[in-house]
């Protein structure tokens, strides 16, 4: 595998040839829109409800219901298109596509085919390589456009009574689809790339990204293909809910691919799921085009609009009731790639390290907390937050925000040895003892444990002449001389 392309190479029966093949991905991912209501009706959005408790008729289908567009779905959509670097459509448009699933209860699902409201953007994205996973390599992936859409409902398969429920808590929540350009190779960049994306939604308070909360769900087209030559038939692996099951449905899917094609078999476009179990995918009907959908503008729903500035609303509307791009673009906050490079430049720390500081949720914030408590330089703070603090989070599974060592707390600690009060291995064990006591100051610990360095000289030559005497017949004069030479040496340093 190289930096640039991730490259099989299969030999192809009886021949003896090599014939070199390069994978091609790209992603669907649908976003959950954090909203307080649904896209098109007032139904409260929240997680783990009781099954079919934030339904309203517009959500069940009821004849004679109609949508009404939710203006924060629109802002976030906006937002997220603006940290993208998307052109922003100041007019868009709504289209039914038809598709019957027990958990779409009208049989189609209003979201944008023709004219979405942003597109042409670009993420930007990293991911390690490298023996030892240090070399840090900055890629790009074009953002087609980004969608405002409902999500579907939720089936609950019982197959103890072989039955299905349907939960429809999730039918018509906003979702923003992004379609990114098939641009990359393999498992690993898709899945720093979606990394990336879940960083820059969660600063912008537009989702919340959780994927195993299916806040944020992934479908990944894939195939494969000889460089130089039209890309091949792709497969398209759908709703993958974790950025490692991703990584492996992908790389997983290019290799049976090239198997396929090597045995002299035809490579089906066809929608395939990701077994986690098994490290498979494995199919689950064939791929619908554009005719299957049955696309149509929605009847109900009028263009959608935004404006450039407060001026460039008509008058007699209200600028507080429409969406205004300047208005939206001064809200935008310090995404993650301008943070990393400000953590590099500022605390002179590694660009690893201002990876692990960004990607963590909270842990930014706890090292710049400790770097301004403490007199210490902030390579050996970030020493403490990433080995001891991270180590101990990990260990128990708990956020940044559960850990029971304040940053107040440690920079007291590190203060501590930094003055030499206390020694650096002595640090590390009353570190421990803090985290079994949250509520026991490090003076405290120290105290009770009588931990403090001795720099008295004739303090220490005092315990150095009590454990000679406590040993009698292991004295040899050589070692006492020694000894008390070395207690004079130590408390000179």
């Amino acid at each position: 595998k190289s930096p640039e392309t991730f490259l099989f190479f299969i030999m192809i029966p009886y021949t003896g040839e090599f014939l070199s093949m390069v994978g091609v991905v790209g992603l669907e991912v649908h976003a959950q829109i954090q909203s307080t209501s649904k896209l098109f009706s007032g139904s409260h959005v929240r997680f783990l409800a009781p099954p079919n408790s934030l339904v309203s008729h517009f959500d069940a289908s009821l004849p004679g219901t109609l949508p009404v567009l939710n203006r924060r779905c629109v802002e976030a959509a906006v937002l997220t298109g603006l940290a993208l670097n998307c052109t922003i459509n100041r007019k868009s448009l709504f289209d039914r596509k038809h598709y019957f699933y027990a958990d779409m209860p009208a049989g189609y699902q209003i979201t944008q085919q023709r004219v979405p409201i942003a597109v042409n953007g670009m993420l930007v994205y990293s991911h390690f390589e490298g023996r030892r996973r240090n070399q840090v390599v900055t890629k790009s992936v074009k953002i087609k456009q980004i969608q405002l859409e409902q999500d579907s409902g939720k089936s609950l398969h019982d197959d103890e009574q072989s039955q299905t429920l349907i939960d429809l808590n999730r039918a018509g929540v906003g979702l923003m689809e992004l379609v990114m350009e098939p641009e990359m190779c393999c498992g690993e960049e898709a899945a720093a790339a979606v990394r990336e994306l879940q960083l820059i939604l969660q600063a912008l308070g537009t989702c919340q990204a959780n994927m195993a909360e299916g806040q944020l769900r992934v479908d990944a087209n894939v195939s494969v293909h000889r460089p130089g030559e039209p890309l091949g038939v792709r497969t398209e692996v759908k709703n993958i809910n974790s950025v490692r099951h991703l990584a492996k449905a992908i790389d997983y899917e290019i290799q049976r691919q090239m198997e396929v094609l090597q045995s002299a078999g035809k490579v089906l476009n066809e929608t395939r799921a990701f077994d986690s179990k098994s490290g498979n995918t494995i199919p689950m009907r064939d791929k619908e085009g554009l005719q299957d959908y049955r696309f149509m503008p929605e009847p109900n729903l009028p263009p959608l609009f935004v404006y450039e500035s407060k001026a460039s609303v008509p008058a007699g509307v209200d600028p507080a009731q429409v969406v205004v791009i300047d208005r939206l673009s001064a809200q935008l906050p310090e995404l993650p790639s301008v943070k990393r490079t400000r953590l590099v430049e500022t605390y002179g720390i590694l660009q690893e390290h201002s990876f692990t500081l960004v990607n963590e949720d909270g842990l930014m914030d706890y090292f710049e907390n400790v770097v301004q408590t403490t007199k210490a330089e902030p390579r050996k703070v970030i020493g403490w937050v990433i080995k001891e603090l991270m180590g101990n989070l990990n260990s128990q599974n708990l956020k940044v925000s559960q850990s029971p060592i304040s940053p107040c707390a440690l920079a007291e600690l590190i203060n501590l040895a930094e003055s030499g009060h206390i020694s650096s291995s002595t640090a590390k064990q009353v570190f421990q003892e803090m985290w079994k006591a949250p509520e026991k100051t490090v003076g405290q610990i120290v105290k009770e444990q009588d931990l403090w360095m001795i720099n008295d000289k004739e303090e220490l030559q005092k315990i150095c002449r009590r454990i000679v005497d406590s040993h009698p017949e292991e004295v040899n004069p050589n070692c006492i001389k020694a000894l008390i030479l070395a207690s004079e040496t130590f408390i000179t340093q």
